[in-house]
């Protein structure tokens, strides 16, 4: 089959903003090489900073602004056998310890173990609070508050990631 002969297009000049020096590509891939032997460290230790943050949020009364839909999510998921005076202490003290292990790197693999089980039981409050979660389809603060919790799980799955090669 012939192809008919297409001109070939002329070469696009870049405007100034975008064209890149090689001396600058060069400083650019040596900082990337500088920064990314690192970044998942810096990824985990991050998650375990939030982790203990909010874990210790849910230790103290009234002290988490999500206290009252952990407390809802739990006694729904455990079906009203763990009380909210029961729920939250051990969501913070397993969230804590959590963070304490991403933050310290020590037994980090039960504490990503845990972290997803805690994640999955997080997300599922998007299905058993449906009124406090969504209105009309939309995310309430609420639901909204849980849902950030995607970027922790895109995090963790990182981390465990670099955990599983290792």
């Amino acid at each position: 089959m012939h192809r008919p002969h297409l001109p070939t297009p002329l070469p696009r000049r870049l405007p100034p903003a975008v064209r890149t020096t090689s001396a600058l590509r060069t400083r650019t891939e040596c900082a990337a090489g500088r920064y990314q032997p690192h970044s998942i460290a810096v990824l985990r230790v991050s998650v375990g900073v939030v982790f203990c943050w909010f874990g210790v949020l849910k230790i103290f009364p009234a002290a988490s602004p999500a206290e009252e839909v952990a407390a809802a999510a739990a006694t729904r998921l455990t079906g009203g056998l763990l009380p909210a005076q029961v729920s939250l202490p051990l969501l913070g003290s397993a969230e804590t310890l959590i963070g304490l292990a991403l933050v310290t790197g020590l037994l980090i693999r039960p504490a990503l173990a845990l972290f997803f089980l805690h994640m999955a039981g997080v997300l599922t409050s998007l299905v058993l609070l449906p009124e406090t979660m969504w209105h009309h389809g939309v995310p309430t603060l609420e639901g909204q508050y849980v849902l950030k919790n995607l970027v922790l799980v895109a995090a963790g799955l990182a981390v465990t990631a670099d955990e599983l090669t290792r």
